[in-house]
């Protein structure tokens, strides 16, 4: 299932593809945009992701009823719609120098597109790999025009049913595309731990036989972490450079210290998985010595009983191992032994 996106590989024998989100904390400034691409580079994320739109091609101006947030809950309210996209979205004339600047840093740079319009935009721009929104997961003309562009698919799955993501992921395969990645998403804003239900994670690989990761809008790394431990490959975070600065997603992104945080974090979780094994590895093997074993407490004669006295489990483990302790009690030694000498066989009649 492993495939690759630009020089990055996915997948389970290689460390999390951590991807950073820059949604709309740009704040309508492109040098706020650029210097958010640096930052994501310098903590060491894989790839730096756009949203292409504009308001028009995601809403309809229209400032009440259906198209205003009354949602006392929501980070948004009292906002329309149309002025929400208004404020969150990427000038199109800003991807070229944003992902100028990614690559030049080493970092991938790819966008969500919501219409067709913006697809055929990315493909101008000869994006390596495509991310779909949850709220666009079950746009199945959407899905079908962008696996028919033979790059490779990130899905994020919040809301769908288990139905609506057979119906995906069957739009996906008919059009040859195998190179994707669901994403397990809770598309609250910001999301709690409560509702991540990163279990879902494994499950979703076995159901789909495709690679999976997490789109994570909760607070801090833990979540991030929890999902690698369950076989995520790809993690998923929004970013700025500091929540205090604002910005439409800027209450549930990650600043550059957390980020840096969350790709060191993921990839020890990662590398922690290793394989099902008992017993004392390698590394482990230098510390054998430190385990308990069978010593002579006393100095002892020949032919003189083992007791509680004269026979202690201690350390070092250079004697025989513990378990014999009560099996030799009562039996005599077969020669003169001193205090500290490793209980053995040998010195046993």
């Amino acid at each position: 299932m492993s495939f690759t996106i630009g020089d990055c590989i996915i997948g389970r024998e290689h460390k999390p593809f951590i991807i950073a989100e820059l949604s709309g904390n740009h704040n309508q400034s492109l040098e706020r945009a650029l210097k958010i691409v640096e930052a994501a580079a310098a903590a060491g994320a894989h790839a730096i992701k756009l949203q292409t739109y504009t308001a028009d091609t995601m809403t309809l101006d229209v400032p009440d009823g259906d198209f205003f947030i009354s949602d006392e809950k929501s980070l948004w309210k009292g906002r329309s719609l149309y002025e929400l996209y208004q404020e969150a979205y990427t000038p199109w004339e800003w991807h070229e120098p944003i992902m100028k600047r990614a690559n030049e840093l080493g970092m991938l740079c790819f966008s969500t597109p919501f219409d067709a319009s913006s697809v055929d935009f990315l493909e101008s721009m000869n994006v390596p790999a495509y991310k779909i929104a949850s709220f666009e997961n079950a746009d199945l003309p959407l899905i079908r025009k962008v696996a028919a562009t033979g790059k490779p698919m990130i899905i994020s799955t919040g809301m769908a049913t288990l139905a609506e993501l057979d119906e995906t992921v069957r739009t996906i395969r008919e059009a040859e595309c195998e190179q994707f990645v669901l994403l397990k998403c809770t598309s609250t804003y910001p999301s709690s731990p409560e509702n991540s239900n990163v279990l879902t994670i494994p499950h979703m690989r076995q159901l789909f036989n495709c690679e999976v990761g997490l789109s994570d809008h909760t607070m801090g790394i833990g979540g991030a972490v929890a999902a690698v431990a369950h076989g995520a490959t790809v993690i998923e975070k929004h970013f700025t450079l500091s929540r205090s600065d604002g910005g439409v997603d800027s209450a549930f992104s990650l600043e550059p210290e957390e980020m840096r945080q969350l790709v060191i974090e993921t990839e020890r979780a990662w590398q922690s998985l290793g394989a099902v094994t008992y017993g004392p590895t390698e590394a482990e093997q230098p510390s054998m010595k430190f385990r308990r074993s069978l010593y002579i407490a006393k100095d002892m004669q020949a032919g003189e009983a083992l007791t509680h006295d004269t026979m202690r489990i201690v350390r070092p483990g250079m004697g025989l191992e513990p378990k014999y302790y009560t099996v030799l009690l009562g039996r005599k030694v077969s020669c003169d032994v001193k205090k500290g000498t490793a209980v053995d066989w040998e010195i046993i009649e």
